[in-house]
């Protein structure tokens, strides 16, 4: 199914580095290869598992008669690992091979899900036994979840293509699964979510192991775990757009896009009623959809400069919650933020996929999820206290501001603006 390119005979070759290897052949699609349709398919498959499990879990502790803390708990043992042991995911999906890391986190999802629907099914004697499923269930996706970038450029010879199919797909699955999820466990069949997921993980499972990659690159023979992760963190500060980006996208994190979703339902949901805010993220979605469609066929010279424009559309959204906006307008802007979001996150999965080195590729991308993703939380966490202290529009207004300020910070910063595309390879 695939080799490791330290193992191979010509690994000591300088010219073998760049070549395309484990790409499609040139007599197949740009995009939809025989294994881009196995990888999409399990990629999709995972996407709507994990979709639905924190929606199954809060809505299900909380129908179950378990109080808010029990919920909030079980996100956190949920999210915790996951952004705790991304690093190591890295490090060991170089090492191991990335499909065989995501094989092993989906076989591993599977027998969690099916413990997790046991509990759901037949009752939850002690919530340190849910607790301790979830930290498994967080664990696994952190080692799946470097390689889910890293494999895409091995699997179609369109990478951005690929992630706007790819980003397409995650958009629809996360206005689906929690829809699916939360229908299921109204009708007090939470175990069955659970069921539901279980199967998609195997199905998962099925199609990563049907890819052929051919060779695939390694670190080094010998080196430490610890060697493998410092010369990741090398890799990644080595590319001033790269860490650049990061940066700028940790402030963004803490100061507007981790306090939004809940200082927008403190708002919303009194005034509009709780459906009015699902249909407005359900627009949210709707619009990463068009985004995604939208960045299969345009590709810009300057792919981060592009997606930083696209970024200005952000700050529409706090802003109509700080005008007072009907909910038809709010919907409106969120289906313009969610294009906007969808063709950021292309450009930007596309740059990082292309430009770096498939040997550390892995290793870097859980960098730049550890040090994005991870602050969200605590820009959520800070959301209560800041709104107590400021008041609901002073928190808005700052979100729109450093929005703004986050897309002129992508477009002034030369390494990041001036980042030119990789072609398509032939």
């Amino acid at each position: 199914m695939e080799e490791r390119l330290a193992d191979h005979p010509a690994a000591a070759s300088p010219q073998i580095q760049d070549a395309p290897t484990g790409r499609p052949s040139t007599g197949e699609p740009a995009i939809w290869s025989r294994n881009f349709r196995y990888y999409f398919t399990a990629r999709s498959a995972g996407l709507l598992s994990w979709a639905m499990l924190p929606v199954a879990v809060s809505a299900g502790l909380l129908s179950g008669g378990y109080g808010l803390d029990s919920a909030g708990y079980s996100m956190a043992f949920l999210v915790g690992p996951f952004a705790g042991l991304v690093l190591f995911g890295g490090v060991l999906a170089d090492r191991f091979t990335a499909r065989r890391m995501m094989i092993g986190a989906d076989l591993t999802n599977l027998v969690a899900h099916v413990l997790l629907a046991f509990l759901f099914i037949h009752g939850i004697d002690h919530l340190w036994q849910l607790y301790t499923l979830l930290v498994v269930a967080g664990t696994a996706n952190a080692m799946f979840q470097p390689g889910a970038s890293s494999t895409v450029p091995l699997v179609s010879r369109d990478v951005q293509g690929a992630n706007g199919v790819l980003r397409t797909s995650e958009a629809l699955t996360g206005l689906g699964g929690p829809a699916l999820a939360g229908a299921m466990v109204g009708l007090g069949a939470t175990g069955w979510v659970m069921v539901i997921s279980a199967v998609a993980y195997g199905t998962s499972a099925v199609c990563l192991f049907a890819l052929r990659l051919g060779v695939v690159p390694a670190p080094p023979a010998g080196e430490s775990l610890w060697r493998n992760l410092a010369v990741g963190w090398h890799e990644f500060r080595s590319r001033s757009w790269l860490w650049g980006v990061i940066v700028i996208w940790m402030v963004y994190a803490v100061l507007s896009w981790g306090p939004q979703l809940s200082v927008a339902a403190s708002v919303i949901v009194p005034k509009h009623g709780a459906t009015a805010f699902g249909l407005i993220n359900c627009a949210l979605g709707a619009g990463t959809v068009a985004g995604g469609l939208l960045a299969i066929r345009y590709k810009p010279a300057r792919p981060l400069a592009a997606g930083a424009v696209a970024m200005m559309a952000y700050p529409l959204y706090p802003l109509g919650i700080v005008l007072g906006a009907p909910v038809w307008l709010l919907a409106a802007s969120q289906v313009v933020v969610g294009a906007g979001i969808g063709v950021w996150g292309v450009m930007w999965a596309t740059s990082v996929q292309t430009q770096v080195p498939g040997e550390v590729l892995n290793r870097v991308h859980a960098y730049e999820v550890a040090g994005s993703v991870g602050m969200y939380p605590i820009g959520s966490a800070l959301a209560g206290p800041a709104v107590s202290a400021f008041g609901t529009d002073q928190v808005l207004v700052v979100g729109v501001v450093v929005a703004l300020l986050t897309a002129t910070a992508l477009l002034a910063a030369r390494p990041i603006r001036t980042l030119g595309r990789v072609p398509t390879r032939a």
